[in-house]
């Protein structure tokens, strides 16, 4: 992603009611924020970030981009009281359960996923990324409903670990 694809993300975002969005790619990880409460720092990682120069039509503190090293962690993992893990969504997008319509689900309820198993895709932005299991276990439920919009954070799948 280049200066200039950045920047027009950015006056989109301020354009829209949208809040926040997150891309990831290869090498790394863009999040878009904006309306951020006074006195939030954002930090970027240390390790090979990209250090961007970009100009802003908005005030500094309306928009303001993040731009981080990917992390191993595709999709963060919470307790429930159940004792079934959810996997969340690390990312903004389009929720699928197959790599296209003609293809069967990655999982399926009842289904043991493998730690490192793609268990769905969310689209944004056109990019598709794969979204791999955090976990070893069986799929208890499917929280989304495929090609549903997904927040950040959301929570796709309750797993029970093996």
């Amino acid at each position: 992603m280049d200066l200039k694809e950045i920047q027009t993300l950015i006056k989109f975002i301020s354009s829209s009611k949208v809040d926040e969005v997150a891309i990831e790619k290869k090498d790394f990880k863009i999040k878009i924020r904006r309306n951020i409460p006074s006195g939030t720092k954002l930090v970027a990682a240390p390790a090979q970030v990209a250090q961007l120069p970009v100009a802003l039509d908005a005030p500094a503190a309306a928009v303001a981009p993040v731009i981080e090293a990917k992390t191993e962690a595709a999709a963060p993992v919470a307790a429930t009281d159940t004792g079934a893990e959810e996997i969340k969504s690390p990312m903004i997008g389009t929720f699928y359960r197959k790599s296209s319509p003609d293809k069967p689900n990655f999982v399926e309820v009842g289904d043991m996923v493998e730690k490192g198993q793609v268990i769905c895709i969310i689209e944004a932005m056109k990019l598709f990324n794969e979204i791999e299991s955090e976990v070893s276990g069986k799929i208890v439920k499917v929280l989304v409903d495929d090609s549903q919009p997904v927040e950040y954070d959301q929570p796709l799948f309750l797993v029970e670990p093996s």
